[in-house]
């Protein structure tokens, strides 16, 4: 278990280290996040997702889907109730249901439960379900008009979206991309991760810690992530009859941390970069502790 997080650590300490000894520049920050959130996660997304089969779990991702839903509902009414504007709330709802199935997920299903079929299910799931219902709140959010056009040309405007939807349709048609375009993405895909970490690791620099007020908040989207999240999908995998092993890999996928991608769309869209920031940090240092829990009471 600690292998997989190690690098984590590492990468998001080297970040730290070359913001504050300014090694990268005054705009490091905003300009590698922007390199992540338009070229490199969204080619990593389609190379992964155009390798992968398409075979689903129907019990197992419903369950899933209602752990993320209630745990999102409960993070964004807490947010309306304490007054956050739409797009902090939406950041707070990422914060506490939307896991870190990327860089993080692979290694933890592997070690855990053995296999990762049942997180390409989440991805899937999340960067295409759940992620477009998230932007169209943070365009809302941030004064943009929604018309019907703007909503069903999301996946083309947004890269994010797009990476991952025309790598499951390359998967779906059973099509391989030429090596001529598939080596090139699958290269620029590899420096998403790390990229991504390294700019977390440079946000810490520049924000100090959370504001004055924020550490509760924090507190309770970590608790909502890392507890809340995985029980309410264990509950629903039970009620649904989600069987012993695929309910493992259920609880597992529920129980990750915060993906790195919510600071990375809180900074895009100016909302609770602050909050996404040390929920993604503090999710990440804990997670090691439940998911072995997880792991020594379902296994």
């Amino acid at each position: 278990m600690l292998a997989a997080f190690v690098p984590i650590w590492t990468l998001t300490a080297l970040g730290w280290l070359a913001g504050r000894r300014r090694l990268l520049g005054d705009d490091a920050e905003a300009v590698l996040g922007g390199f992540v959130f338009h070229l490199a996660m969204p080619a990593a997304l389609f190379t992964a997702l155009s390798r992968t089969p398409l075979v689903f779990h129907a019990r197992a991702l419903a369950a899933f889907a209602i752990g993320t839903t209630v745990t999102m509902a409960v993070a964004f009414a807490l947010a309306v109730r304490a007054r956050r504007t739409t797009g902090e709330a939406t950041i707070g709802a990422m914060a506490a249901g939307y896991v870190n199935s990327a860089n993080l997920g692979i290694p933890v299903a592997l070690q855990v439960v053995g296999d990762a079929a049942f997180l390409t299910e989440v991805l899937l799931f999340q960067v295409l379900v759940v992620t477009p219902v998230l932007l169209v709140l943070l365009d809302r959010g941030a004064g943009r008009r929604l018309r019907p056009v703007r909503l069903f040309t999301l996946p083309l405007r947004n890269p994010v979206i797009a990476g991952p939807a025309l790598g499951a349709l390359c998967s779906g048609l059973g099509w391989h991309p030429p090596a001529v375009v598939a080596g090139p993405l699958a290269l620029l895909g590899a420096a998403a991760v790390p990229s991504a970490l390294v700019t977390l690791g440079l946000s810490l620099t520049g924000g100090g810690p959370p504001p004055v007020g924020a550490g509760g908040e924090v507190a309770v989207l970590t608790g909502l992530k890392l507890v809340g999240q995985p029980l309410v999908a264990w509950l629903a995998g039970l009620a649904a009859g989600v069987a012993s092993t695929p309910l493992l890999a259920l609880v597992v996928c529920a129980a990750l941390p915060t993906a790195q991608n919510t600071y990375l769309f809180a900074r895009e869209y100016a909302s609770g970069a602050a909050v996404a920031r040390w929920t993604v940090i503090v999710s990440t240092a804990l997670a090691m502790l439940t998911l072995a829990l997880i792991g020594w009471l379902l296994s």
